[in-house]
């Protein structure tokens, strides 16, 4: 029986982790928190996972709040005029949504993690309630066939180097604040299915609002997403929940006042339900080497970062650990050496490259064709469907986003 340690207890080490259980490996996860402490604690992200990210989880049949969760069936794209102002006519000069192939969910991962944790530990997986030091990992990596780093931050991530050539940008492009709020009133438009909102506010940042499941049941997440030192890079040393809220519904009535409309009457799940920060998106090597010669290897947002924008985080997260259970399983008994774990990482690559690629042309002003493109979505059903189910395929945005060619003949084919 083959012994694995999962450093990190989020979408990727759990997903990992109860895959590997599954299969009869014997697997340690090491945690900083216990199961009760992430459940009661703050916010951990934004997420909206597509079709392909909840097969995964359906796949090792830990979908356990799918019933639960609303069904986000659609996916719709606003883009700010220059009219919005401070006398509140703030106007959309475009406005449409995509309807999804397959459903989208969002989890509070205070829900899913804490569950999954309890999963694993009551199907007698080794539970380590322990913050990870590099220190620890030395001593570890002895004793185990493999060390898989999933733990996104702190001291741990310094073992992978920066690969300077996948990553074009060296500090956040993005100010960062999340609320999750109860009371969201119901979209104007197509009200009788979900969709996540993605609201553009060309120069100033974007706003995403995404139905969810909490600890509270059904609720709304709020996320500013600010160009830094614009008008939205205002919460830093921001503590208190409250002004936190009174902060995301001020800039919402000044930018975006039709969303605005809808969250007049908010209030805040819990006093843990807000968030905010920013990081550089970064890809790094996937192979550390720790002190005493051991190696490790690095796993989702440890080693391809990307900035939320794109919504890919935990999508990336899911469709990393699911490569990596694959490519874990069909080596068998021979050693997790280096070489193995370099052709895994670049295996999880291709798939991770188109939304790297994706989200960082996003975080750029849109040129023109790309304009061209989401304005026509708004006229033209199919190219808005098609750039919604991006979202769970960003490698489709190859045939008809990144050039101007592709672009127009893919437009000219549906108006011709």
């Amino acid at each position: 029986m083959r012994k694995i340690l999962v450093v990190g207890a989020g979408q990727a080490g759990l997903q990992i982790a109860l895959g590997l259980q599954s299969q009869g490996y014997e697997v340690t996860l090491m945690s900083n928190r216990t199961a009760d402490e992430v459940r009661s604690g703050r916010v951990m992200s934004t997420q909206c996972m597509f079709h392909t990210a909840l097969q995964h989880e359906r796949d090792l049949q830990v979908n356990f709040w799918e019933s639960q969760a609303p069904k986000i069936e659609g996916l719709g794209v606003s883009v700010a005029g220059p009219t919005v102002s401070d006398s509140n006519e703030g106007s959309r000069v475009i406005d449409w949504v995509g309807k999804l192939d397959g459903f989208a969910q969002s989890v509070d991962q205070r829900v899913k993690m804490a569950g999954w944790m309890e999963t694993f530990a009551q199907r007698g997986g080794q539970l380590v309630i322990h913050g990870a030091a590099v220190s620890d990992l030395d001593y570890f990596s002895r004793t185990y066939d493999l060390v898989l780093v999933s733990a996104g931050k702190g001291e741990l991530v310094s073992m992978f180097e920066r690969d300077a050539a996948r990553s074009p940008y060296d500090t956040p492009q993005r100010a960062l604040a999340v609320a999750y709020v109860h009371g969201m009133g119901p979209r104007p438009e197509h009200p009788e299915f979900d969709a996540v909102r993605c609201n553009l506010v060309p120069g100033v940042g974007e706003l995403f609002v995404m139905p969810t499941l909490t600890t509270s049941g059904r609720a709304d997440i709020l996320f500013w997403e600010g160009v830094p030192g614009g008008p939205l890079d205002v919460f830093q040393g921001v503590k208190d929940p409250s002004e936190h809220l009174a902060l995301t519904l001020e800039l919402l009535e000044k930018f975006t006042p039709w969303e605005y409309a809808r969250a007049t009457k908010v209030e805040l799940t819990d006093a843990g339900g807000t968030l905010s920060g920013r990081y550089a998106p970064t890809v790094r090597k996937p192979i550390g080497q720790l002190p005493g010669g051991g190696l490790v290897l690095g796993v989702a947002d440890v080693v391809v970062a990307n900035d939320p924008i794109t919504g890919q985080g935990s999508n990336s997260a899911s469709k990393c650990a699911a490569s990596y259970l694959d490519s874990i399983l069909s080596h068998g008994d021979k050693p997790f050496d280096a070489e193995w774990m370099q052709t895994t990482f670049d295996r999880y690559w291709e798939t991770a490259q188109h939304v790297t690629k994706w989200t960082n042309a996003m975080l750029s002003p849109p040129p023109e064709h790309v304009l061209n493109l989401i304005g026509a979505a708004g006229q033209l059903q199919p190219a808005a469907d098609r750039f919604a189910n991006g979202f769970n395929d960003p490698s489709d945005f190859e045939n008809f986003f990144y050039e101007p060619e592709k672009t127009g003949a893919y437009l000219a084919g549906l108006t011709g």
